[in-house]
C-alpha cells in the first residue's frame, strides 16, 4: 500500500452514493418487498421443493388467480409483454404482411410486436384528449390489406373501446389490446384485453403488478386462441406441457418459440396479487394529491383525467402524465433535485428509425408527435411518500416561477 494514497470507490459505493443522492426516484418497490418478504419467501419455497422452475406449478396457479381477477376464461402466462403481443397476433391469424392499425404514441412494443409477428404496422394518431387511438383517424388509414386494430390503454384509463369497437366492426377488422399497462382497468365492466380478440399484461417491475423481471400474459375468452398461445410459447408443442417435464416428448404443431414463464417470477406476482387492490387505490389517492397540488402551476397545461366515455370506465393511475412547457428543461431541473422522471415517449413511432421504411415524416401525426414533445411522467408508485408529492410538485412550481423571473 502507497501512503497517502487514496482508496479507490468500488462500484456498490458508488451504487449507494447515487442511490441515496437521488431524494424521490422515479421507482422503487423496495419496502413493498420488505413487507411482502415472508409470503414472496413460502411461494418460493414451494417452487423449489417442486424442483421445476419454468413452466410449472406456480406458473399454472398465477394464471387461475389472475382468471379469476380480471374474468378471463384463459390466461397464458408468458415471458414477457412483448412475446403475449407478439404470440395473441399469431394466435388470432395474423398473415405474413397483413395490417395491424396502432396508435403512433405508444411504447415502441406495441408496433414492433406487429413485425415480429410477420404484420405491417399502420400509424393513426391519437384522441385529442387522451392518449387512446382516435376512432376518426383509424378509419382513415385503414386500407383493404388491414386485418387488426390494436388500441393501446395508456397511463390510467382504456381506449374509446366504444368507438373502436364500432368502427372495427364497420371495417371488418379484429380487435387486439395491447393492454399491457391496463391491470384493474375495465370498460363497461369488463377488462381491459377482453374487449376484442384478447389482449395482454406486462409484470415488467414498475408496472402496476410487477414482478422481479420480466413476465407477462395473455388474456382471452376464446379457447382456440389460448390453446394455440399456449402451444407457441413452447416450442410450438400443443397438449398439456405445464409441469410436465422436461416436456420433449410433446408432438411440435407449430412453429413456437422458447416463451415460459419462470416460475419464481409466478411466485413473486402472486404474493403481489393479494394486495393489488389495496395498491390500485394507493396510486389513486397520490395522484389526486398531484393533481391538487399542481392545478395552479403556470407551465403545466395538462393533468392527467380518467375521461367520460359512452360506457362506465375504471381507471388505474399506473403511470401520473403531465404535458408542461419546455418539458426537457423541467425535467433537467427536477433530477437535479433529485427528483427521478420519465419522458413517455421521447419520439412518435412512425418517426423511430426502425420504421423508416414505412415513410412517415414530420406532421404526419401531430397529436401523438405534440404529446412526445410535451409529456412528462412523474414518480408513482405504492411506496411513494405524500411528502415525496409534495417535493416534486414544489420543484416543478420553483421551475416555471424561476423561469418567469428570468
Amino acid at each position: 500500500m502507497i501512503i497517502g494514497s487514496r482508496r479507490r470507490p468500488t462500484i456498490a459505493s458508488k451504487f449507494r452514493q447515487r442511490r441515496w443522492a437521488l431524494a424521490v426516484p422515479f421507482f422503487t418497490q423496495s419496502s413493498t418487498f420488505s413487507e411482502l418478504w415472508p409470503e414472496t419467501r413460502r411461494h418460493i419455497v414451494d417452487v423449489l421443493d417442486r424442483g421445476k422452475y419454468s413452466h410449472g406449478h406456480k406458473v399454472v396457479e398465477l394464471e387461475e388467480a389472475l382468471a379469476a381477477y380480471t374474468g378471463a376464461k384463459h390466461v397464458v402466462g408468458v415471458n414477457s409483454g412483448t412475446d403475449a403481443l407478439v404470440l395473441l397476433l399469431r394466435a388470432c391469424g395474423l398473415r405474413p404482411g397483413d395490417e395491424v392499425v396502432v396508435p403512433a404514441f405508444s411504447f415502441v412494443a406495441s408496433a414492433s410486436a406487429v413485425v415480429l409477428a410477420g404484420g405491417r404496422p399502420v400509424f393513426a394518431d391519437i384522441e385529442p384528449d387522451g392518449y387512446g387511438i382516435d376512432p376518426a383517424a383509424l378509419a382513415a388509414v385503414a386500407t383493404e390489406r388491414t386485418r387488426f386494430v390494436m388500441p393501446v390503454h395508456l397511463f390510467c384509463q382504456p381506449a374509446d373501446m366504444t368507438g373502436v369497437g364500432e368502427t372495427a366492426r364497420g371495417l371488418g377488422l379484429a380487435v387486439v389490446e395491447d393492454s399491457a399497462e391496463a391491470i384493474g382497468m375495465r370498460y363497461g365492466g369488463t377488462h381491459a384485453g377482453l374487449l376484442g380478440a384478447g389482449g395482454v399484461l406486462s409484470f415488467f417491475p414498475t408496472k402496476t403488478l410487477g414482478a422481479l423481471g420480466d413476465a407477462g400474459a395473455v388474456l382471452t375468452d376464446d379457447p382456440v386462441v389460448a390453446e394455440t398461445v399456449a402451444a407457441l410459447r413452447h416450442h410450438g408443442r400443443f397438449g398439456p406441457t405445464a409441469a410436465h417435464f422436461p416436456a420433449i416428448n410433446t408432438t411440435t404443431g407449430a412453429v413456437g418459440v422458447n416463451s415460459k414463464m419462470d416460475d419464481l417470477q409466478a411466485a413473486v406476482l402472486l404474493a403481489k396479487l393479494d394486495r393489488l387492490d389495496a395498491d390500485v387505490e394507493r396510486r389513486a389517492v397520490l395522484a389526486h394529491r398531484y393533481t391538487e397540488l399542481l392545478a395552479d402551476v403556470p407551465g403545466v397545461r395538462k393533468l392527467p383525467s380518467v375521461l367520460p366515455r359512452r360506457a362506465d370506465v375504471r381507471g388505474v393511475f399506473y403511470v401520473y402524465a403531465i404535458e408542461v412547457d419546455r418539458r426537457d428543461e423541467l425535467a433537467a431541473h427536477l433530477a437535479a433535485r433529485g427528483v427521478g422522471t420519465e419522458t413517455y415517449y421521447p419520439t412518435p413511432l412512425h418517426l423511430q428509425p426502425c420504421f423508416a421504411d414505412l415513410g412517415h415524416r414530420p406532421g404526419d401525426f401531430p397529436r401523438a408527435e405534440a404529446a412526445c414533445r410535451d409529456a412528462l411522467a412523474l414518480p408513482l408508485y405504492p411506496d411513494l411518500r405524500e411528502a415525496d408529492v409534495a417535493l416534486v410538485c414544489q420543484g416543478i412550481r420553483d421551475f416555471y416561477r424561476f423561469a418567469e423571473a428570468a
